[in-house]
């Protein structure tokens, strides 16, 4: 059941967003939908952790922590500070981990808002230490990302970490690399990275030191690891129902949430050989006619989407794009698209009648990932909440 005062919220974001030259649509439905789908495949005892961390992907992070504490989800993951206590101020509830670094003078912060920060190595470890203030960490470990977190050889070093004063450490894990991946190198790979973590957790439970709540999936390690033994499964880019492959072991029913629209503004007529946009870079090889729509690359949309072949939706028909993206407008060749009129939508990332574009798709002629896709849509796109 949704607090009446959250559906007040939604109903004057959608009033506002609905009528703007660009904005998002976040179907919260489809969002519950899939965090039922993912605990359905995770073993019993293993919550979801939600990554909310660069504005929940584009969809909201505010609005998305909002709406999954509604349903039960109480463990959450960010990447700054500054995104765990926008969390707190607006009234999330729950654990909230930053994943990232926190500057060790800013920890009274963290302690503050009852945040989680990750600990990043045993240098780290020891400037949170050196403040004498009780702060709650997850320790990270590196198992072969090569990233954040103190390398599984330094098992002395890793030690000392749960043996910091000051350090209340509540939670240990680390990032597989290649997860996302079935080709049989990458899966031997995966399995050691995993067999070197435990293996670690065996020698913390030797020495009778608890390592808390452990974790180790995100994504795609729920997908093709689901059945790992862990505490919490840190899940982003699936929550929100945008997998770039579908090359996995668990087949999951997860439905997309966010949709991006526009509107045509303009419609003008144009003749064979005349040259449009910036760059002269689009050159009319007929008469036709063409849509000024109201989003550009301050919106996230890659200035270069033209020469990738990459089209909008207008009345259910596909609207090529042309030419360079400008920062607040691009262009689309309606010559093929009958009855097109100023205000008509044009979904960029969604559906109309029986055509859809998904961000794998547009991030999969970007040779990108849809994480990337998503999390670049500019702060100027209002984002709509909807209870479909």
């Amino acid at each position: 059941m949704i607090a009446e005062g959250v559906k007040k919220d939604f109903r004057e974001r959608d009033n506002i967003s609905i009528n703007s030259r660009a904005w998002a649509e976040v179907n919260l439905k489809n969002l519950h939908h899939n965090v039922v789908e993912l605990q359905r495949i995770l073993p019993r005892t293993c919550e979801i952790m939600a990554v909310v961390k660069a504005d929940a992907y584009g969809h909201g992070s505010v609005q998305v922590s909002r709406y999954l504490n509604q349903v039960g989800v109480l463990n959450f993951a960010v990447a700054t500070l500054e995104e765990g206590i926008e969390l707190r101020e607006r009234g999330i509830k729950g654990n909230i981990l930053i994943l990232g670094y926190t500057n060790p003078k800013d920890i009274q912060w963290v302690i503050r808002y009852q945040l989680i920060q990750t600990v990043l190595d045993y240098e780290y470890a020891k400037k949170l230490n050196q403040y004498n203030k009780k702060v709650k960490v997850h320790v990270k470990l590196d198992t072969g990302m090569g990233r954040l977190g103190e390398e599984i050889k330094n098992i002395e070093n890793i030690i000392n970490i749960y043996r910091c004063r000051y350090l209340d450490v509540c939670g240990t894990f680390t990032h597989l690399s290649v997860s996302d991946s079935l080709e049989p190198s990458d899966i031997v790979y995966t399995d050691q990275q995993i067999n070197s973590f435990y293996k670690v957790i065996g020698t913390l439970k030797l020495k009778k030191i608890s390592p808390g709540k452990i974790h180790i999936q995100s994504s795609y390690g729920v997908l093709n690891r689901p059945e790992l033994n862990c505490d919490y499964a840190r899940i982003g880019i699936a929550l929100y129902g945008a997998l770039d492959y579908e090359n996995i072991k668990v087949k999951v029913n997860l439905c997309p949430v966010l949709s991006l629209k526009s509107r045509v503004v303009a419609i003008k007529n144009i003749k064979r050989g005349q040259e449009i946009g910036y760059g002269r870079n689009y050159i009319a090889k007929r008469d036709g006619k063409i849509g000024i729509i109201s989003i550009g690359y301050a919106d996230g949309i890659p200035r270069t989407v033209a020469r990738q072949g990459i089209y909008c939706l207008i009345n259910g028909s596909r609207a090529p794009i042309i030419g360079n993206v400008c920062m607040d407008q691009l262009i689309v060749d309606i010559t093929k698209i009958g009855n097109v009129k100023p205000d008509d939508i044009a979904i960029f990332i969604g559906e109309s009648e029986n055509e859809r574009i998904t961000v794998a798709q547009v991030a999969q002629r970007y040779d990108t990932i849809s994480n990337e896709i998503l999390s670049r849509i500019g702060h100027r796109i209002k984002t709509a909440h909807l209870l479909m």
